[in-house]
């Protein structure tokens, strides 16, 4: 079976994930880390794409971003992609891949899923028993958004910023939302959404709405009814 191509709606924010190949580390010490997030950053100014929200855990990426076009989120992991791994094999002395495949994405009904998305990136090193505190873990954007340190790389999106007037309103209200964590459904949604490759949420309907470059729910199951003709 062929495989879906990207879906991409115009202004609407994309959920990526990239796991090792096995399952084995990305990232093996702290100049590992520091290394990935400098050539992210260099990646998200050259592509112009947007980041809200990041972890990287020890054998995968999550980031939320938006892209100005829709070819700008695989040249992003193109070029993060191409740099990190010549320099991670020269590094630590080995060959081959380490990409699990290409890597995974979903498009975000930010109406209804944004925050959650939010959550369910920073919330990782929690899931994961890492960390007590998705504040501890310091290879996310969470410290940031918590109120503990600024990062000028991100560029909260505007459901963020819903969250109060101030920074101070922001960080608390969203400590909350945090603490809150996320229910089982969630997870199952946007574990399913984010593996398939499916929209998370409803894409737009309205006239005038920007249209996605595929479909982007997944047709029913079964074949479809015939039509009932009168005799």
């Amino acid at each position: 079976m062929a495989r879906l191509a990207r879906l991409y709606i115009p202004g609407l924010p994309q959920l990526i994930t990239q796991r090792g190949n096995n399952r084995n580390p990305l990232f093996l010490d702290e100049t590992d880390y520091q290394q990935f997030l400098a050539w992210l950053r260099d990646a998200l100014k050259e592509c112009d794409v947007a980041l809200h929200a990041y972890v990287l855990m020890p054998n995968h990426v999550h980031l939320l971003v938006t892209a100005a076009d829709a070819q700008g989120a695989s040249r992003l992991m193109q070029r993060l992609g191409r740099r990190y791994v010549r320099w991670f094999n020269d590094r630590h002395r080995r060959t081959g891949t380490l990409w699990e495949g290409r890597y995974r994405s979903t498009v975000v009904d930010p109406a209804q899923w944004l925050l959650p998305a939010y959550r369910y990136v920073e919330l990782n090193p929690v899931r994961a028993g890492l960390v007590p505190d998705a504040a501890y873990w310091v290879w996310s954007s969470a410290r940031a958004h918590l109120g503990h340190e600024s990062d000028p790389y991100l560029t909260d999106h505007a459901m963020f910023w819903a969250l109060g007037n101030t920074p101070f309103d922001r960080q608390a209200a969203y400590r909350k939302s945090v603490e809150a964590g996320l229910s089982a459904l969630e997870l199952e949604a946007i574990r399913f959404a984010a593996h398939r490759g499916w929209m998370l949420g409803d894409p737009p309907d309205e006239p005038g709405d920007p249209a996605p470059t595929r479909r982007a729910r997944p047709l029913p199951k079964g074949r479809p009814r015939k039509a009932v003709t009168a005799d």
